[in-house]
């Protein structure tokens, strides 16, 4: 086959494309779903001239995609510009287009290059001849240059994986071989390439100086970009002019394992202290000092290349995994985890060099390396402002965007560390997420995890003593609780559900397994109608005043956002005594108290949503009625069921709910103010 041919020249500064995929981190749509739009039943049809668009049909293309009903005319322009194979052209190749969008959203590489691969196979005979193959890598090649790769080094690589996988020398590749080949040897598909600055615009409350140019950003909205990882800043003109390069992530040989340097970031470090001196670092109106990004040092430029150069990582060193802990091995790809499964090497993206080399860790003695997971979904935008700070905070490649690829990626980096933690940030549904992965990973070391509360209710995190909701505080202040944080078990309950008839249909269950709470009836009929009114009229969801009768099974001692249902227990003369495996008697449940470790559920009734109230305000608690290892309900009819908040309408069926496992959580230390709002 031959060479992939060049991409055309950038028609899109690095300002308009951060803006492009802003756009597409909002949307919902898959470029497939758009392209439906197109066919000779879609709405679309009429734009579309064989395979090309015009600039009316690319226009509606974005703002369909997108979402938008407006989308800039200016940016339009300039984005049909670089899709045009001349400038006289008038029309540009849907195919083109939907490949390079393709590339750029959410989603699995192996996803990507089927989709690719399906688009260019015209007659549908499941193999592509030279020419489509090279009109795929030429649209890999445009998006690989915008996102601020050097082409000139991708080229070679591409070339390689033609040759490979076209191993037949017949001028066609099977979807096989496609995916297969690329998979493996696409470094587009498969990491961010190390020293790649993640831009992003900010705005800036005061003085702040361009690391190129070396003037003073202004403006009065969004002045220039700023890296998220190391914190360099660039005017939008200047992020073409050869800034310097990101922060290293690992090193390149293991010869370089273990030996530790600052990585240092001029400017912008006026008022700060001088760590070699002691001396203030003043103000010269222009780049002012250096700054150490792991141990986050500040220094006079001349002080900072004085020796010692070695770093310590500073008050955060027992979570970070510094770039001389992690280095290239070249051996196969192991098989890992994608979402708590075995997996093929679709699951290391993450964590492998762009020559397709697999990084391991060989971790700094005595720390505790940080897995951080992060739903940027959660807590509205909060999820994605906790996401870019742990990237600063930490090594960027210790942090996971759960919505890009799960947590099987990350569970797999760090499989063969013996002695690590993990931080969820998200709500209970996303702990849930993150637990079930580590059952079904089959790692050697169950690493304990710890909650980093975003959105409401966080039942789990409250009964952990994160609290209810993150509420903006200091991430460092966090990591510090994380590092001084006690190891305890919680139980896990497995839930079967056996239909009375089975063709009789219902909601599916949500999930199979219990962590915090179930309940039917009263509980679960308030959850499931604000469930479905949430869906059609999310404005007004506002309160739960319904009135049914309902029973709860309890794991933890907090329901409905800080609600304990089944109290504190009275002072027992029973110490010592042997535990039943069942308890019913009533003076007995008075004395038994709540514990999340001790492989029992408790069992109380509601008698309605009053009560419901006056349990949330802490005037009462509800019914006791057992505290067992096993339960077995047979309901009668159709009823409102939720496990661990996620509702359900079920019908007449037997629900066995049995013990699963335990898993390792970490109890935030006792403090006299939380760093987290309760309520």
């Amino acid at each position: 086959m031959s060479a992939p041919a060049e991409p055309e020249g950038k028609e899109l500064s690095p300002v308009d494309f951060i803006q492009l995929q802003q756009y597409i981190d909002y949307c919902s749509l898959k470029v497939k779903d758009v392209l439906r739009e197109f066919d000779a039943d879609g709405q679309l049809a009429q734009y579309r001239h064989g395979e090309c668009i015009g600039e009316d049909g690319f226009r509606l293309f974005l703002k369909t995609y997108l979402e938008v009903e407006e989308f800039p005319a200016d940016l339009c322009q300039r984005l049909f510009r670089s899709f045009q194979t001349t400038p006289q052209a008038r029309e540009v190749c849907l195919k083109d287009v939907s490949c390079y969008f393709s590339l750029l959203e959410d989603g699995q590489p192996r996803d990507k290059l089927e989709f690719a691969f399906r688009l260019y196979d015209r007659d549908g005979n499941g193999v592509l001849d030279s020419s489509e193959v090279d009109r795929i890598i030429a649209q890999m090649m445009h998006a690989a240059d915008y996102l601020g790769w050097d082409v000139s080094e991708l080229r070679p690589v591409l070339k390689d994986m033609m040759t490979a996988i076209d191993a037949d020398s017949s001028g066609t590749v099977s979807l096989d071989e496609w995916v297969e080949g690329g998979m493996n040897n696409i470094p587009l598909l498969v990491t961010h390439k190390d020293g790649q600055h993640l831009w992003r615009m900010k705005h800036f409350n005061r003085p702040v100086y361009c690391n190129v140019c070396q003037s003073m950003l202004l403006g009065l909205r969004k002045q220039g970009l700023c890296c998220t990882c190391c914190m360099y800043t660039v005017h939008g003109r200047c992020a073409n002019r050869n800034p310097a390069p990101c922060i290293r992530t690992y090193v390149k040989s293991k010869k370089d394992a273990g030996i530790s340097a600052h990585d240092w970031v001029s400017g912008n470090c006026d008022s700060g202290k001088c760590d070699r001196c002691q001396k203030k670092i003043k103000s010269l109106q222009g780049l002012t000092g250096k700054r150490c990004v792991w141990c986050h040092t500040m220094r006079h430029g001349e002080c900072a290349n004085q020796k010692p150069s070695e770093c310590n990582c500073g008050p955060l060193r027992d979570h970070i995994l510094p770039p001389w802990a992690i280095y290239p091995v070249i051996k196969e790809r192991p098989n890992c985890v994608k979402d708590g499964c075995t997996g093929g090497p679709d699951d290391t993206d993450h964590n492998t060099t762009p020559d397709g080399q697999v990084l391991q860790i060989i971790p700094i003695p005595d720390t505790h390396p940080l897995l951080v997971f992060v739903n940027p979904k959660s807590g509205g935008k909060q999820g994605e402002r906790v996401l870019r700070k742990f990237q600063y905070l930490l090594n960027p490649r210790q942090v996971y965007n759960l919505s890009s690829g799960g947590p099987g990626p990350g569970l797999c980096f760090f499989r063969d560390l013996q002695d690590y933690r993990i931080l969820v940030c998200g709500g209970d549904g996303t702990v849930g997420w993150i637990l079930d992965a580590i059952d079904k990973a089959g790692l050697p070391v169950c690493p304990p995890v710890a909650v980093l509360p975003l959105g409401t209710g966080n039942d789990l995190a409250r009964c952990l003593r994160w609290g209810g909701g993150y509420d903006g505080v200091d991430l460092s202040r966090i990591l510090k609780e994380i590092e001084y944080s006690t190891p305890v078990l919680m139980d896990r309950w497995s839930v079967q559900v056996e239909l009375e008839d089975s063709q009789e249909r219902g909601d599916p269950v949500p999930y199979e397994i219990i962590n915090n709470y179930f309940s039917i009836g009263v509980d679960a009929s308030i959850a499931h109608r604000f469930h479905t009114m949430r869906e059609k009229h999310p404005q007004k969801f506002n309160s739960s005043n319904l009135s049914l009768e309902g029973i709860a099974v309890l794991n933890i001692p907090s329901m409905h956002g800080g609600s304990n249902l089944w109290g504190e227990a009275k002072k027992s003369d029973r110490a010592g005594q042997e535990v039943p495996e069942v308890i019913v008697d009533p003076e007995v449940l008075k004395v038994s108290p709540q514990d999340m470790s001790d492989e029992r559920l408790e069992v109380v009734g509601l008698e309605g949503a009053m009560e419901m109230g006056q349990i949330y305000t802490g005037l009462k608690s509800a019914v006791r009625l057992a505290k067992t290892s096993k339960i077995t309900i047979r309901t009668r009819k159709a009823m409102p069921m939720q496990i661990d908040g996620e509702p359900w309408m079920q019908p007449p069926c037997t629900i066995h709910i049995t013990h699963k496992n335990q898993a390792r959580m970490l109890m935030a230390p006792q403090a006299k103010s939380s760093f987290f709002n309760l309520k």
